[in-house]
């Protein structure tokens, strides 16, 4: 049943993320859009009476990607000085953004259709902290198995150079050098080899189509052009090497990867980023049951882990996570990070979520 006070909410949830976050134009434009936003339009409406749960189904980022893709093609003048900052006042904000509901219906119908599909090369960062990890608990070489890959430029983290708390990781010669600001003491070096790297989305994207990687780039925020241009150097290295990215469903692609041959000496490792929440409880159980079976069958000659970059509510930030077998293949946050790995701080943060009570975490 819809809920409007709930669906306004989501927007003052994302605010608190876009404030954390160091985005205060996406900060200011939630919150003008909660307190603003107008039933006199077919999309006001239809976000005011969202069926669903809205910040689960990222309601405020799937409406603010089709304001910004608007923006990007030069659609709106006057939204465009939102984006840029320009205008800060919450009602005046809330005007543009209730006139441009009603001029630009069809452009921005579709964008609230389905979750939005970010393919953010800087969580690679995090993902080879979780990745280091394993392979000085396992073997130092890894089989990589992406669930929920987008359009793959998270399979390119075998491609990337990454210099993480001042220590350098990756082909030096790499397009893109990934440098997230580092909190607290530098990881430990830790040699590794990725042997391949394999992924699945149930929606794939082919980011060397344009109105794609025109898509993709809608969902950068604004506020950090770096990673704008950051996403085209990825998605050049894509057109000049494909990824193996494959179009299934994450469980059925996953299973049928667990129990393939397994070199000796390679850790098999799953991994995701921003993907949990999307996941119908159905497919996470079924991986859950996989991952354990596949672990219970995992030796020293032929590990299995579990690399995971995923929100949780009780956090303001991303939890990285690494499980391991043979062993108990219990979960261990190493680091948390921001949502785009911007930066990265070992350790467990302090529970800062709103509404949600301390300690409560939501486990994978």
């Amino acid at each position: 049943m819809a809920d409007e006070a709930n669906n306004r909410g989501a927007f003052a949830i994302q605010e608190y993320y876009c404030r954390t976050m160091d985005a205060p134009i996406y900060a200011r434009l939630c919150t003008a859009i909660e307190q603003g936003l107008s039933r006199e339009s077919t999309i006001g409406r239809r976000i005011l009476d969202w069926p669903g749960e809205p910040t689960k189904d990222a309601l405020p980022l799937r409406f603010i990607g089709g304001l910004h893709a608007l923006v990007r093609a030069g659609a709106d003048a006057e939204l465009a000085q939102v984006f840029a900052g320009a205008i800060t006042e919450a009602g005046a904000i809330a005007a543009v953004v209730n006139r441009v509901c009603a001029e630009h219906h069809a452009a921005l119908d579709p964008w609230l259709d389905g979750p939005p599909q970010t393919n953010e090369p800087g969580r690679s960062a995090a993902l080879m902290l979780g990745l280091m990890a394993v392979a000085k608990r396992c073997t130092p070489r890894l089989e990589v198995l992406e669930i929920g890959s987008s359009g793959g430029l998270n399979l390119l983290i075998d491609r990337y150079r990454f210099v993480l708390g001042g220590v350098a990781v990756g082909p030096a010669d790499s397009a893109v050098t990934i440098t997230p600001d580092w909190r607290g003491p530098p990881p430990e070096p830790q040699a590794l080899e990725i042997v391949s790297t394999r992924g699945c989305d149930v929606n794939p994207l082919d980011v060397t189509d344009p109105q794609v990687a025109a898509r993709l780039a809608a969902y950068v925020w604004a506020e950090t052009p770096e990673r704008g241009a950051r996403l085209a150097r990825a998605i050049e290295m894509v057109r000049a090497k494909p990824v193996d990215l494959a179009h299934a469903d994450a469980a059925d692609w996953l299973e049928a990867r667990l129990v393939e041959p397994q070199a000796e000496g390679v850790t098999r490792v799953l991994m995701h980023s921003v993907v949990w929440q999307y996941l119908p409880e159905p497919v996470a159980e079924r991986i859950r049951r996989a991952m354990a079976a596949a672990g219970t069958r995992a030796t020293a000659e032929r590990p299995l882990a579990w690399v995971a970059m995923e929100p949780n509510r009780a956090f303001a930030h991303m939890l990285l996570s690494v499980r391991g077998w043979p062993g108990s293949g219990e979960r261990e946050v190493i680091a948390h990070s921001h949502a785009h790995a911007a930066w990265i701080e070992p350790g467990v943060p302090v529970p800062t979520g709103p509404g949600v009570p301390a300690g409560a975490v939501i486990e994978l």
